[in-house]
């Protein structure tokens, strides 16, 4: 009996520690600085000191100047001090992976200082040396191509400071369709085990969150100025209630409709199209001091026949984390369901969820019949989400499964991509490119598109993004059009009478979506000669041959004054180098790198941006470091943080509780105790 009570009091004991909510206890400390930071981030906890304004970043302008299909976008962040000490800000932010960031300027008061590109470690040295000297600073550096964060010094109580970020992004239509996207939120990531190379982990994952259903105190507003040679059609936002001021049927400039809804949890996206679905071959060029540039658009052919494709296997691979419970694995449900109600008959298909540890749904894949796509819906039903997010050990369990010979197969991952360690799933798919390709859907308002978009590239696929649970019958359809019938294979570019080096990219991929194939480069002499694009549709050989002469006399040569090119180029040339972590290992990529960030002015993983003010305007040295807090990304709950094991309220504490004891006393050896001791 004393044993027995031991283990019950034991059991008492584990319960409580599992409900405390240790993370956001920390969450003091860690402001303090005195905490020993994990790098896990954990949920912000609000006190009653307003010495200290916990919150300076008040508001974030977006502006984007859209002219047909390169988008100019300014962000501007504004910053407070309504507390009562000096502070230092950070704040962590995303942004597409697509664009170049070129440009930074500081104002405080009437000071304006444009920043300066240096090597990242010199920056940051640079930065430290100014904070604890009382001077002002900002530092804008890369954690990832989509996550960055800036660091503001010295704030001192009453000033208002406000940074200048100048983006550049080329949008490519697919279908007809451009789709702008400007992120506005990072969700927090899964770090398990994974540290980076000295040791420790990346201070930005150790992020402070709100907890679910908390309102952000600062503002966000988003501006586009969208303009095209053509009428524009079909403008519309999947993700916000806009309003749409027109002028003509070219122009028309987009607003959010309702500035009382809160616009930084999720990611801000605007679908468009223009008049003609058929996508123009066309040329941009620029004419520089030193460098000539070059952009060259070539319409893709028409998509092969069904009948053409060989049989495939697609092994579907489902995140159902902590981050996905609610509404993410609930969209991915329909999702999957979609997917595998409608294979063909000669196709086959596996299922691998995963959270902590994953599950399969079978040794080898199985025929895409009635009564093996019933069980797999089954099994997805089941799943309520929650646990870690491993998927490293999911995508190795995928890539095992015994494989028939003359079978395409294809690896499906369907996640929000809340996870830290994306290196290595990039490594995983690059050993294995050839035998497999890889696809990704990204569940969610505020989807880690870093990870969705490396997996697709880095595994030769597509990536797809899924924001609402109504959309992904429609996104499943487009998946199966894509994958089912490729538009281009083994395609080669030539040049012939016109002088270009440094094209990017050096070897273009599998072209799955129909969009366009967009060359950048540098160009000598005259923009004279042809260019030969060859390929593969289905089983058929193809061939396009473009004259520069007739594209000069039909109009479809612009020639540019601005050096957008460069800053289009550099960051394709970046990207290629980068490679999604697969080469920067590599000191010769390293340097390249770093030294395209310093010609071209733009932040790189090895450049960032400093600005600071030539006067000490904190003599004192007395501030105190700020982790600006973050939304959680909407809908997301926050199982995604992890702080608690039900929520943050008592009652769903008292619930956790209640949920433990009941399993607890169904396990059979407690219930033959319990019975001998008690009775039926």
């Amino acid at each position: 009996m004393k044993k027995y009570k031991r283990f019950l009091c034991f059991f008492g004991v584990l319960l409580m520690v599992m409900m405390f909510p240790a993370p956001s206890a920390r969450a003091e400390e860690e402001n303090n600085g005195d905490g020993d930071k994990t790098g896990a981030p954990y949920f912000y906890v609000e006190t009653d000191d307003t010495s200290v304004d916990s919150f300076p970043l008040k508001k974030t302008s977006v502006t984007a100047d859209i002219n047909g299909m390169i988008a100019d976008i300014h962000v501007v962040q504004s910053y407070a001090n309504e507390g009562k000490k000096p502070i230092n800000a950070c704040y962590v932010f995303p942004a597409s992976t697509k664009v170049t960031v070129h440009g930074m300027q500081m104002q405080i008061g009437n000071q304006l200082i444009t920043a300066k590109i240096k090597e990242k470690e010199e920056a940051e040295e640079e930065f430290e040396e100014a904070k604890e000297e009382g001077k002002s600073a900002s530092l804008l550096s890369e954690e990832r191509p989509n996550v960055f964060t800036m660091n503001v010094a010295n704030i001192m109580p009453g000033d208002k400071v406000s940074i200048d970020l100048h983006y550049t992004e080329l949008i490519t239509p697919t279908d007809g369709t451009y789709q702008f996207v400007y992120p506005t939120v990072v969700g927090p990531r899964y770090i398990g085990e994974i540290i980076d190379d000295s040791g420790t982990r990346e201070e930005w994952a150790s992020t402070p969150y709100l907890p679910q259903g908390k309102t952000s105190k600062d503002v966000y507003d988003v501006r586009v100025n969208l303009s095209a040679a053509v009428p524009i059609t079909e403008l519309k936002s999947g993700s916000h209630e806009i309003a749409v001021q027109w002028d003509g049927n070219t122009k028309a400039g987009v607003s959010l409709a309702d500035s009382s809804d809160y616009a930084g949890n999720r990611d801000f996206i605007l679908d468009y199209k223009m008049t003609g679905q058929d996508i123009s071959t066309g040329l941009m060029l620029n004419k520089g001091e030193g460098e000539n540039f070059f952009m060259l658009m070539v319409q893709p052919p028409e998509r092969c026949n069904i009948e053409e494709i060989p049989p495939r296997e697609y092994i579907f691979v489902l995140d159902i984390s902590g981050s996905m419970c609610g509404y993410p694995l609930d969209t991915a449900k329909e999702l999957i369901k979609n997917l595998v109600s409608d294979l063909r008959d000669t196709d086959t298909f596996n299922l691998i969820l995963f959270s902590g540890a994953s599950e399969q749904m079978s040794e080898r894949s199985v025929p895409a019949n009635a009564q093996n796509i019933k069980k797999a819906i089954q099994l997805i039903d089941n799943q309520e989400g929650s646990g870690g997010t491993e998927l490293a050990p999911a995508l190795q369990d995928a890539i095992a499964i015994p494989s028939e010979k003359n079978v395409s197969r294809s690896v499906v991952v369907i996640t929000d991509g809340y996870i830290y360690g994306e290196k290595e799933i990039f490594e995983i798919i690059n050993d294995n490119i050839g035998d497999t390709d890889f696809f990704s859907f990204g569940i969610g308002r505020g989807v880690n598109r870093y990870l969705i978009e490396g997996i697709a590239k880095t595994g030769q696929g597509e990536p797809f993004v899924v924001t609402e649970k109504d959309d992904a019958s429609e996104t499943a359809e487009r998946f199966k059009t894509y994958i089912q019938s490729p538009v281009l294979t083994d395609i080669a570019v030539d040049f012939s009478g016109f002088d270009v080096y440094d094209v990017e990219p050096s070897v273009v991929p599998t072209l799955f979506a129909k969009r366009p194939i967009v060359l950048l480069g540098k160009w000598r002499g005259e923009p004279t000669g042809t260019v030969q694009i060859t390929g593969k549709t289905g089983n058929s050989d193809y061939k396009q041959t473009i004259s520069l002469a007739d594209l000069t006399s039909s109009g479809e040569v612009v020639t540019l004054e601005s050096n957008v090119l460069s800053y289009l180029w550099a960051q394709k040339r970046m990207e290629r180098l980068t490679d999604y972590g697969l080469n920067d290992e590599e000191p010769d990529v390293k340097e390249e790198v770093t030294q395209l960030g310093l010609k071209y002015s733009m932040l790189t993983p090895y450049t960032s941006f400093i600005a600071v003010t030539e006067t000490v305007r904190n003599p004192e040295k007395d501030s105190t470091d700020v982790d600006q807090p973050l939304p959680l990304p909407l809908e997301v709950s926050n199982f995604a943080v992890g702080g608690y094991l039900f929520g943050s309220e008592p009652t769903e504490l008292l619930l956790a509780a209640v949920v433990l004891l009941m399993i607890f006393t169904q396990l059979p050896c407690v219930k033959r105790r319990l019975r001998r001791r008690f009775g039926n």
